[in-house]
């Protein structure tokens, strides 16, 4: 499957805000956004170009497959489950997004971007009501319970992500118990409780046309 290996940081410069793919870093003056706020590119910083409603909406899209780390077409796949679930449906895609187990994991705390909890997921560190689950994709349920593997508990990187992370504010979806490397999810997330900044109608605009 392919993979974006190119560098992050460039994606928040796109979009013009910071979308949190770099952990820690983003909360520096490292930060790409803090250093340079403008498109990347040659001429990024001399570009002004007055977006038509076709152009929001494309940058409304990358912008949400960025942040989940998704490519184009596993995120139509997503709209098209979307588009057919019951009501809204730019709110049952970002139900979606937001119980990909990839997503939960960082979410909890337990890795520092959405990247790093991709590949924890990958290399099978994490269970989900007690059985070994290795699909980032993986759709959580209310009621579920993720954990860290026994023998993934002194992992350096889950460890320092859930120091890094201490005190930050967790969904209220979702509950954490740091000290047993657990997390629960109380219920389906609504859309108040989707903290991220997308206006996911530019999205349906999008792909109903």
């Amino acid at each position: 499957m392919a993979v974006y290996h190119d560098a992050r940081c460039r994606l928040c410069r796109r979009e013009g805000g910071k979308l949190f793919l770099k952990g820690t870093r983003c909360f520096t003056d490292k930060c790409a956004i803090e250093r340079r706020g403008y498109a990347p590119g040659e001429h990024g910083k001399s570009r002004r170009v007055k977006e038509t409603n076709y152009g929001q909406q494309l940058r409304e899209k990358q912008k949400a497959r960025r942040i989940y780390g998704l490519l184009e077409r596993q995120f139509r796949h997503y709209f098209a489950k979307a588009a057919t679930a019951k009501g809204v449906t730019g709110e049952a895609l970002l139900q979606m997004l937001e119980r990909r187990l990839d997503n939960v994991v960082y979410r909890l705390g337990f890795a520092l971007s959405h990247h790093q909890a991709r590949q924890l997921v990958r290399h099978g560190h994490f269970q989900v009501n007690s059985r070994n689950v290795d699909i980032p994709s993986y759709l959580v349920r209310a009621g579920d319970t993720v954990t860290v593997r026994e023998k993934s508990r002194k992992l350096a990187v889950i460890l320092t992500s859930l120091e890094a992370r201490k005190g930050q504010w967790t969904p209220e979806w979702l509950e954490v118990d740091a000290e047993h490397q657990t997390g629960k999810v109380l219920n389906i997330p609504t859309r108040q409780s989707i903290m991220v900044p997308l206006n996911e109608q530019l999205i349906v605009e999008l792909y109903s046309k």
